[in-house]
């Protein structure tokens, strides 16, 4: 509880990740709370009703609060919205910051009387998308920022925020971002597509990086490498060089 994590993907898609967490925490019977900004609703619960969990049924019950991206920024667009009189989430595409969206997660994610839920948890998929519907790279980081402050250190709960990043990438403001972000994380999932290309026995490396620097400023962070295959249902991890391919 009360812990900022960070996935971040390089030449492959990390959104296994994503599905991972948003799975775990609903079997564990977290509140949760998914800023989706990269699919579909239909996307994402077809795939978590391939992991045993199915989506519709924890919105239903008031334990999923899902907040459709592609959806809200069309109807924003278009002038139409789902409930009148409520300002919209994405309000940041046509004003300077992102305050609606953090609002938006507050009321989600604050316990209401009755409620029996364990610790609050926001899932965004993914961040960089903000960056690119225009919002400013210091906007992002003041978002992430209080959504810390109110869901891990008043709420207890935990972030998990997913980026896409390119170190030959030119586009600076998302490599700002991304690298501010490193610094506060408490766990860094980085998923990396491999250098030599394409395999069809491992799909790429996840380098796992427990920031103990955060807590304490003369440990060393500890960092493990894995490979791993994704696969219909699950994702094989091992140790670098004990693929199938190899042995």
């Amino acid at each position: 509880q009360g812990k900022f994590t960070l996935l971040r993907d390089t030449r492959t898609d990390g959104s296994f990740l994503v599905h991972h967490f948003l799975s775990f925490y609903l079997r564990a019977g977290c509140k949760v709370c998914f800023v989706a900004l990269l699919q579909s609703f239909s996307h994402y619960n077809i795939v978590a009703q391939k992991l045993g969990v199915s989506l519709a049924a924890a919105k239903e019950r008031g334990q999923l609060v899902f907040l459709e991206g592609l959806k809200s920024c069309l109807d924003l667009l278009f002038g139409e919205e789902e409930q009148p009189g409520q300002p919209s989430p994405l309000q940041f595409l046509s004003t300077s910051d992102l305050r609606a969206l953090f609002d938006f997660v507050c009321v989600s994610l604050t316990p209401a009387s009755g409620d029996s839920w364990k610790s609050p948890v926001l899932l965004v998929d993914d961040l960089s998308v903000l960056l690119s519907l225009g919002a400013a790279p210091v906007a992002v980081l003041d978002f992430i920022h209080y959504c810390r402050m109110s869901v891990c250190c008043q709420l207890k709960g935990n972030v998990v925020v997913l980026v896409h990043s390119n170190e030959d990438s030119e586009d600076e403001e998302n490599e700002l971002v991304v690298n501010s972000l490193c610094h506060h994380s408490d766990l860094i999932l980085w998923a990396e597509g491999l250098a030599t290309g394409f395999c069809k026995d491992v799909h790429g490396q996840i380098k796992i990086i427990k920031r103990l620097s955060l807590r304490q400023a003369a440990e060393e962070d500890l960092v493990q490498v894995y490979q791993y295959k994704i696969q219909d249902r699950n994702v094989t991890f091992f140790a670098r060089g004990l693929s199938a391919a190899v042995l």
